[in-house]
């Protein structure tokens, strides 16, 4: 796979529109499902939830769970209840993760922490994800439930180790990689595993599924990982360097750190401490990351990943579903070019 801003042997920029067109009217009945169970007689649940769920986020990990469902050719609906409970799993850690990190912004709207304070954010999160396990018993599949269950936790586990982690500036690679494909990528590898379940195909079909989506997952947040010292607040949805001033240790920054000298290191050390995070310093870590190739070779590690989703869809024959779902890995890489 190879760093380009266009589709091989086109002339246009990969996109989501190809996954958004091919599962637009299933995405209706999740968004319906979604809509009813964030429903409560307490008035602040739906009106916080609401605020994170109609903030222009992608819906990339429902859709995943439609399009994988479309490449096995299931025609069921089982997966109407199950996208959603991914979503509500997803929206449930955001509100957790913005009270943690402290962000005051999210997809460029002021976050529900900001708005409705810690307490009202940690305890809607809790609500969502009641409710997604609802769905999952609705269901009635206990390997479904085994499987997303699993995810949450383990997305769990990832949050507290990266919490661990964070201004560690010695934290390896290894480690690292260990964090986002717990806190990131389990939860992409679920929501296209249970399309193999509920189409009801082999062991083989849903480990080929879950390779997919989990290198997706990686290879996503590896991006996001260069996009916040890379790009600007209007793309990312967010403020630019907040990773660097929340003193998140990173794939840039530990490559970075290794690679520097010892007054780099010193620097970096400092930063991620919270003492050298003015607009200035920022200009310097950018400068420094620039020179240990430290945001190209992020990206060359996310391309690796991405290469690993689009093989693990070998196995699958050509068709609309699997297109789109190959389109969405270069969009995932495409947003950092």
């Amino acid at each position: 796979m190879t760093a380009t801003l266009h589709r091989i042997g086109t002339d246009r920029q990969p996109s989501l529109d190809s996954i958004i067109n091919l599962v637009a009217a299933e995405m209706n009945h999740v968004n319906a499902v979604i809509l009813e169970r964030m429903q409560s007689q307490i008035p602040l649940i739906p009106e916080l939830a609401g605020h994170l769920i109609a903030g222009g986020g992608k819906r990339m990990r429902p859709m995943l769970t439609l399009a994988t469902a479309r490449l096995l050719d299931y025609s069921g609906a089982r997966h109407h209840k199950l996208a959603a409970a991914v979503e509500f799993i997803h929206t449930a850690t955001l509100l957790h993760d913005d009270v943690v990190d402290g962000s005051d912004l999210r997809r460029g709207r002021r976050t529900a922490n900001i708005i409705w304070g810690n307490p009202a954010s940690v305890l809607v999160g809790d609500f969502l994800f009641s409710r997604s396990f609802e769905l999952m018993v609705e269901d009635g599949s206990l390997k479904v439930l085994k499987i997303l269950s699993n995810a949450s936790a383990v997305i769990a586990e990832g949050e507290v180790n990266q919490l661990t982690a964070q201004r560690q500036v010695n934290t390896g690679e290894d480690k690292y990689l260990d964090i986002i494909g717990a806190k990131t990528a389990a939860l992409f590898a679920a929501a296209c595993r249970i399309s193999a379940v509920v189409a009801e195909r082999d062991e083989a079909t849903e480990e080929a599924l879950d390779s997919y989506g989990r290198n997706l997952g990686i290879a996503f947040q590896l991006v996001d990982d260069a996009i916040d010292y890379a790009s600007d607040a209007e793309t990312m949805g967010k403020g630019v360097g907040d990773d660097f001033r929340d003193g998140k240790v990173t794939l840039p920054v530990i490559l970075a750190h290794a690679r520097g000298s010892a007054e780099d290191r010193a620097f970096w050390q400092a930063a991620m401490e919270g003492r050298r995070i003015s607009d200035e310093d920022l200009s310097y870590a950018k400068t420094l990351l620039a020179q240990t190739r430290a945001i190209d070779d992020t990206l060359m590690r996310a391309r690796h990943y991405g290469q690993r989703a689009i093989d693990a869809l070998g196995p699958f024959a050509s068709s609309a579903a699997k297109s789109a779902l190959i389109e969405a890995v270069e969009f995932a890489i495409a947003r950092a070019y």
